[in-house]
């Protein structure tokens, strides 16, 4: 092996164990919404702990993949595609720990609520957040899986798929307001619920920029700013 083949074959292995790491990131902040979300179902303020405890290891491979993309960029130099990897990965890994602070966010609200001398919330204020919390999760596991298989059209799926969850978002807050008119007393959970679908929806945003990021580094086309449903697949390879 030449010494050129074999600066390719260690930059394909960077390559690879930084996407690797974001990948592992993914999978860790999916498992922190479901288990934030079953903390809250279950009323289980020890499991909403563990959550809060675990947000830490996101932390950290956050630090992990941005020590990667700065060694990358700094040694390597990349052109082309390879950059639009690296940057589209850096941006990347940048929303996953901000999902990750979303779902630390719904356990320290679940431990507000439960954790404390006054009556747990009626069911049906919750409601929302967990029909809100299936969307949320598909559009992350899907465009997780759309960034594995660099899958263009299942991204565009999950950027469209933001305005669906974006709905559930207006509705939930039209729902919680009649509440408190129904009954002022409940006031605090119904505050507290909605700082949860706000989370849930956010995560649904980052889910989006995600899906806008794969479009990116596969195609080089910046679609941050055009509306999901106008992006046309034939326009790329025009």
């Amino acid at each position: 092996m030449t010494a050129e083949q074999h600066t390719f074959k260690r930059f394909d292995q960077e390559l690879a164990n930084l996407n690797n790491i974001v990948l592992r990131m993914g999978g860790l902040v999916e498992d922190q919404i479901a288990k934030a979300m079953t903390a809250l179902r279950d009323a289980d303020v020890e499991a909403a702990r563990q959550v809060v405890a675990r947000d830490h290891v996101v932390n950290f491979l956050d630090v992990q993949a941005d020590e990667q993309i700065v060694n990358l960029l700094a040694l390597r130099q990349p052109v082309a595609k390879d950059l639009r990897m690296i940057l589209s990965l850096g941006k990347t890994v940048t929303d996953l720990e901000r999902i990750g602070d979303e779902a630390e966010r719904i356990a320290r609200m679940t431990i507000d609520i439960y954790d404390s001398d006054s009556a747990p919330p009626d069911a049906v204020l919750l409601d929302d957040a967990f029909r809100m919390s299936t969307l949320a999760s598909r559009m992350l596991h899907d465009v997780l899986d759309a960034l594995a298989r660099l899958d263009v059209d299942q991204a565009i799926r999950v950027a469209r798929g933001d305005t669906e969850l974006d709905s559930e978002f207006q509705a939930a807050l039209r729902r919680l307001s009649t509440y408190i008119m129904e009954d002022a007393r409940n006031v605090g959970h119904i505050i507290d619920a909605t700082f949860i679908v706000k989370s849930l929806e956010r995560i649904g945003d980052h889910s989006k920029n995600i899906a806008e990021y794969v479009i990116f580094l596969v195609k080089g086309k910046d679609v941050r700013h055009v509306s999901p449903e106008s992006i046309d697949t034939e326009e790329f390879d025009r």
